[in-house]
């Protein structure tokens, strides 16, 4: 607009130049021209990471899915972190050591909140700020998924419980003790399995391995 405007400039009378000469010099068109831009620039980006953000919750919820995809885990793991971004960037760096593993048979959605499930776990642990690493793997037939914390660790007469529904070390209003319960459910009746390892004081891991192609029905 501003140079359609420039270029019919010339057409214009003496007296209505010098005007807007006057007029140019008092708004300051060059600037104008450059803050237009660079708002416009800054209204696509933000249109984007909407898209982003709108793409992201249907990968991590797939409302109604019930019924088994080959889909791509480290997929899920950066739908998930990017839905779960605000409860995590006050709280650690994300570390991604993707193998760059095959897609696998299973109900995207129900793994995506297992992810989920395990990435707040893992944010709640950190007192300050840390580090969550996630790491995925191949073991012959199967995939591995691993959440790693830089948090306060889980005590030893804790972790035989810790898949226990309504069992939580969290104080009161900050877990229901089912997370980890229904991620455990939803694990094997995809015919994988769970497992955590901790030392106190130094963090904790949680892999999920699962089989490649679900032979029972999930």
């Amino acid at each position: 607009m501003v140079t359609a405007y420039e270029a019919g400039e010339g057409e214009l009378k003496f007296e209505t130049r010098d005007a807007l000469d006057k007029l140019k010099q008092e708004i300051d068109i060059r600037f104008l021209r450059e803050d237009v831009i660079n708002l416009l620039i800054e209204s696509m980006d933000g249109m984007q990471r909407v898209k982003r953000i709108v793409q992201d919750l249907k990968d991590f919820s797939r409302m109604g899915e019930s019924e088994k995809l080959w889909a791509n885990l480290e997929q899920g793991l950066d739908s998930t972190l990017n839905v779960a971004s605000n409860e995590l960037k006050y709280k650690a760096d994300v570390v991604k050591e993707y193998a760059g593993i095959p897609d696998i048979e299973c109900i995207p959605s129900q793994l995506n909140q297992v992810f989920m499930n395990l990435l707040v776990n893992a944010a709640q642990s950190i007192e300050d700020y840390g580090t969550i690493t996630l790491r995925t793997g191949l073991d012959g037939d199967k995939v591995w998924v691993e959440v790693q914390d830089t948090g306060a660790g889980i005590r030893p007469e804790h972790l035989g419980r810790i898949f226990d529904p309504f069992f939580t070390t969290k104080p009161v209003g900050r877990g229901t003790g089912l997370g980890l319960s229904i991620s455990y459910g939803i694990v094997r009746q995809h015919g994988g399995q769970i497992t955590v390892k901790s030392e106190l004081g130094s963090g904790t891991i949680f892999r999920v391995t699962l089989p490649i192609q679900v032979r029972s029905a999930v």
